[in-house]
């Protein structure tokens, strides 16, 4: 009885780092060989085991084949499964559970990507997101949470510094809330230092204002600023394309930096905390 070729998962290594990296040279110091070494390995895939291209030549940019679009599925969950079987088996610690706490605030803009990235290294590892506003988050219980996300103001961080970042007013870039008078603001829930900042700076510069919205969620915050309906504050990496920063020229002060910082609040000592501890800071950097 006749068998078929296996497939090295080096060659399915190779082939879905050419297409991710989209190119043949970017995708060598990926696998970390040379392009002749890449080459080559596509053609032995190619011709000895799969006997049909996988790329449309001379096309550009790269393209796949029909059968290369097939391979290329099969190929990913090949190297998850046979990422997460190794896993697995020879280092069974790597199984268990991580809490972590963060604002909203972070949730869309940071947090997919670090999942994502943790998710890689530790498939079997279950994360349980509390969300919460950096207020009630610093007042949780030791050891209730293994991590922690939160903004501090500039002299009372204590934790890892993850960033630093202006905070800054924004209001929808088609409309004209913040020609009104009084300006109606959109706040984060009291105690907020965005919220504190805010209506202080505005008191001194004389600018009459009411805090028209008020809610702990950012996404509510984003909806009735894209609305139209009410200018905030928040930090610099949260303003969304459709929005403009406001400055002195439209009669808003400037508001104080703040920093994002990093807590661990478990006294466990484990490998599952400190490598989610890593990718947050490594996520936060980008």
């Amino acid at each position: 009885m006749a068998t078929l070729p296996t497939i090295d998962h080096e060659l399915l290594r190779t082939f879905v780092a050419i297409v991710d990296q989209s190119g043949f040279t970017r995708a060598a110091q990926t696998v970390n060989r040379t392009q002749s070494a890449v080459s080559m390995q596509i053609k032995r895939l190619e011709e000895d085991v799969i006997q049909r291209p996988l790329f449309v030549r001379q096309s550009k940019p790269l393209q796949l084949t029909s059968e290369g679009h097939t391979l290329l599925g099969y190929a990913r969950k090949i190297l998850s499964l046979q990422g997460e079987a190794l896993t697995l088996l020879r280092q069974p610690d790597m199984v268990g559970r991580v809490r972590l706490g963060v604002p909203d605030d972070y949730v869309m803009r940071f947090l997919p990507g670090i999942l994502k990235t943790f998710s890689q290294a530790w498939p079997l590892v279950d994360v349980d997101v509390h969300c919460a506003p950096s207020s009630v988050l610093s007042q949780q219980p030791k050891d209730s949470l293994d991590l922690i996300i939160m903004t501090r103001e500039i002299g009372d961080e204590i934790g890892t510094i993850l960033r630093r970042e202006a905070t800054v007013w924004v209001s929808a870039e088609s409309h004209s809330s913040h020609l009104q008078s009084p300006v109606p603001l959109a706040m984060f829930e009291a105690p907020c230092f965005c919220r504190r900042h805010a209506c202080n700076a505005l008191d001194r510069a004389g600018r009459a204002y009411r805090v028209a919205y008020s809610s702990p969620s950012l996404a509510t915050l984003q909806a009735v600023v894209g609305a139209g309906l009410a200018v905030s504050a928040w930090m610099h990496s949260l303003v969304t394309a459709d929005m403009q920063i406001l400055g002195t020229k439209e009669g808003f002060p400037d508001l104080p930096e703040a920093s994002i910082i990093l807590q661990r609040t478990s006294s466990t000592q484990s490998p599952i905390i400190d490598s989610l501890a890593e990718h947050i800071v490594e996520g936060f950097r980008l």
